[in-house]
């Protein structure tokens, strides 16, 4: 399939998923300070203690790589659970976490919205194994993008890689921008969406990981799209840091930046068995009263390579960037990221 993005879409988009004023103008402030975990440390002294948001039921990079040692003597703080990208690497930028991961197109929103963070590492991506799928009941009548035009579709937030996913394929498949913008955007839970798309209270649901395998185990679904299916392998999305943080503790991003990506590695170097065994055990370790039942369908890390990051896993979005009105003119992939921190990256 040819993917051609085309002309303006989902003008909702830029309002509903934008960084608020407020938030953006508490980022800049803290760009002179690094937050509460910095200001116990002197002077010369990093900061050893990174604050983060985790996903219930799921293992993180950080964590994974926590457990396995890679971080040395920098430790995570867990200060609670997201269900979005957004409001992840929002949190990081106000100086309520340290770090967080989302979408590209969320990060350069971000960015271009002001606010002084740069993107480190791909911490997830798209294979043939693991991927995001937009499913419908068996028997829905929807069955191409013209069946989309007044649906319900569950995102489990607004302006990030589902939605830069579906209208991608929209536009593809010859829907006009007035046809896009009348397919209806639910957010829903990502725990929540199989339930609400057997109950119909959704036409389509976005699922991926081992929400969207457990899913398909149970029966009575099947795949509308998947964004394997239109770009391929690729990696979906970036940690991030504030550029305070980065300049004030720079051997402590190092060392996170360089775990990740050797926690990539044992990801996809170890047998699923043993995978499935480390994060049972992380999970059931840190007592949060959560399931370890959906990890029987992890399959694969989803990231290329090692995490190093590329201009192309930013201007793979640039039509769509510019035609919700997110960014103004050509993408500078540059001013988004750096590989410097990743002793695996390639050259």
């Amino acid at each position: 399939m040819n993917v051609q993005t085309q002309g303006r879409r989902r003008p909702r988009t830029a309002i509903a998923a934008a960084v608020t004023a407020s938030a953006l103008a508490l980022a800049v402030g803290l760009s002179g300070c690094s937050g509460p975990a910095a200001a116990s440390a002197g002077a010369a002294e990093e900061v050893d203690v990174l604050r983060y948001q985790g996903w219930s039921n799921q293992v993180s990079l950080p964590e994974l790589a926590e457990d396995l040692g890679y971080l040395g003597d920098v430790k995570l703080e867990w200060v609670g659970n997201t269900i979005s990208g957004p409001q992840d690497i929002q949190s990081a930028a106000t100086g309520q976490t340290e770090f967080g991961g989302a979408f590209a197109g969320a990060v350069v929103k971000l960015i271009e919205a002001g606010a002084p963070v740069t993107a480190v590492i791909n911490y997830y991506g798209e294979d043939e194994q693991a991927f995001n799928g937009f499913y419908v009941v068996d028997g829905s009548p929807i069955e191409s993008a013209k069946d989309l035009i007044g649906k319900k579709v569950g995102v489990n937030t607004l302006g990030a890689h589902s939605e830069a996913v579906l209208d991608t394929w929209l536009a593809d498949e010859g829907l006009s921008d007035d046809e896009i913008a009348q397919v209806q955007l639910i957010v829903v839970p990502p725990n929540d969406t199989e339930e609400a798309l057997r109950r119909g209270q959704i036409d389509v649901g976005v699922l991926g990981g081992v929400l969207q395998d457990r899913a398909i185990a149970n029966g009575g679904l099947h795949t509308l799209l998947t964004d394997y299916d239109l770009f391929g392998a690729f990696a979906g999305g970036q940690y991030v840091f504030r550029d305070d943080f980065i300049a004030k503790n720079p051997e402590t991003v190092h060392t996170f930046t360089t775990a990740i990506a050797k926690a990539i590695e044992w990801e996809r170097e170890t047998p699923k068995d043993e995978v499935i065994a480390r994060f049972t055990k992380i999970i059931e370790g840190r007592d949060r009263d959560e399931s370890t039942a959906n990890l029987q369908y992890w399959k694969s890390p989803g990231v290329p390579g090692v995490g190093g990051i590329s201009d192309e896993d930013f201007t793979r979005w640039e039509d769509w960037l510019v035609g919700s009105g997110i960014v103004d003119g050509k993408l500078t992939p540059s001013d988004y990221y750096t590989n410097e921190y990743n002793d695996l990256a390639e050259d």
